[in-house]
């Protein structure tokens, strides 16, 4: 049997079909969205749910075959489509980059006026009523990947996993319902959203929590992720109170404790468009040349002085946050120094969130491209942690998440566990 993922991303959509008793990739497929459209504010940061579910349907209709069983559905949380009373988007997808929230309001923004984040669902749709932006034929609004299954089901009526619920902001973790108001039904549990192509679909759930259940085995386990941003997580029985972390739904009936760095590996690909810049005065350069003078001068240095905050892009609290180079001496300020000190900075701040989780875990899971392609970075991370890093033998985390909750949903597995023995480490 044959279980598909469809991972709906801020920039790429990815499709896996995955053997349910080898627990191995049998094929994928990724491609660029190229989604994005302009907006009428330079803060807006929108994309096109049509070319995104055009895209998504193709990589899907690729992957199935006589033996697919089940499919899953998860992508970019946060962001929001609206909905018309025939389940039809009828506005752009405001993503989770969108801006909209920091606008100011009432002497504060609109993000901190409500108590949440710009970029959340709930946040982006106040700004939208406000300045009279939400459509007059909206009955709800989903997540992209929430739409994509009412698309593939034919419902009319956005069915949203907690997972994503809870990212819109404004949502109370212990009643699972929202403090603002959603026309939504929320699901807490494994489902099955309907079929396509007579394959049952389950509900759509959020990449982050997708990605942890694809990557941690071993609840015992921290997982680092570094793509465009980082996140550190951990799985918990109990809600954690804390201002620079988040605790999230997750699935029977635990929660995922998370530390979310906006900027992540994007302060490495920043740090390699400057050397990029400078290099281009002399010769031309590419993209995969720059990174290797990066990683020369990293095999080259096994400490530095300089401290790097590399919180370039704010934080989810405060977005007026700039990053920082100090400790500068004349026998310090290298090139090398620099690029170690930005990896440093990197981990330094995912350490720091994950020592505010108030649980200590025994390992330590890495994944994401920021990882899987940058072994300094795993250095740093390990020298940090205190402990090897493992990294799953799959590259698709979220796509192959999701393909796992619908097998679950649909009764090939019992439980996470069960599901989760398919799960191979490099």
């Amino acid at each position: 049997m044959q279980i598909i993922g469809i991972d709906i991303g801020t920039t790429s959509i990815c499709g896996i079909a995955m053997d349910t008793e080898l627990g191995v990739v049998l094929r994928s497929k990724t491609v660029n969205s190229h989604a994005f459209i302009e907006g009428d504010k330079p803060f807006e940061k929108l994309q096109s749910p049509e070319k995104i579910i055009s895209l998504a349907k193709e990589i899907l209709d690729s992957l199935i075959c006589k033996e697919t069983v089940a499919i899953g559905v998860t992508g970019q949380m946060h962001g929001i489509v609206y909905t018309d009373e025939n389940g039809k988007a009828i506005s752009p997808l405001y993503t989770w980059q969108d801006e909209r929230g920091n606008q100011q309001y009432k002497g504060t923004t609109y993000a901190e006026y409500l108590g949440s984040f710009s970029g959340y669902g709930n946040v982006t749709d106040f700004y939208n009523c406000k300045n009279g932006l939400r459509p007059q034929e909206a009955i709800a609004y989903c997540t992209i990947h929430d739409y994509f299954v009412m698309q593939l089901c034919g419902l009319k009526r956005p069915l949203i996993h907690a997972s994503d619920a809870a990212s819109f902001g404004l949502y109370d973790l212990q009643n699972n319902q929202f403090d603002y108001e959603v026309n939504a039904d929320i699901v807490t549990d494994y489902c099955i959203a309907g079929t396509y192509q007579n394959i049952p679909v389950s509900i759509a759930v959020g990449d982050n929590q997708a990605s942890v259940f694809s990557t941690l085995a071993d609840e015992e386990n921290v997982l680092l992720n570094v793509g465009t941003g980082s996140q550190v997580s951990i799985i918990s029985d109990h809600i954690v109170e804390n201002d620079n972390i988040e605790t999230r739904p997750y699935f029977e009936n635990k929660f995922l404790v998370v530390g979310a760095a906006l900027c992540g590996g994007r302060a490495y690909s920043t740090l390699k468009d400057f050397y990029a810049q400078i290099l281009g005065y002399v010769t031309e350069v590419t993209e995969e040349q720059v990174y290797a003078i990066m990683s020369r001068m990293l095999s080259s240095i096994e400490n530095t002085s300089l401290k790097v905050d590399t919180r370039f892009a704010g934080t989810r609290k405060n977005a007026h946050i700039t990053g920082s180079i100090t400790g500068i001496t004349t026998e310090n300020f290298t090139p090398a120094e620099i690029t170690l000190g930005v990896l440093d900075g990197m981990v330094s701040e995912l350490y720091g969130m994950y020592r505010q989780m108030q649980t200590l875990k025994s390992g330590v899971v890495g994944s994401g491209n920021g990882i899987r392609k940058n072994a300094h970075f795993v250095k740093v991370a390990e020298a940090k942690f205190g402990t090897a890093m493992k990294i799953p033998a799959h590259m698709e985390e979220a796509a192959v998440g999701a393909a796992l909750f619908a097998a679950i949903a649909c009764g090939i597995f019992k439980n996470a566990h069960e599901a989760q023995q398919l799960i191979r480490y490099v």
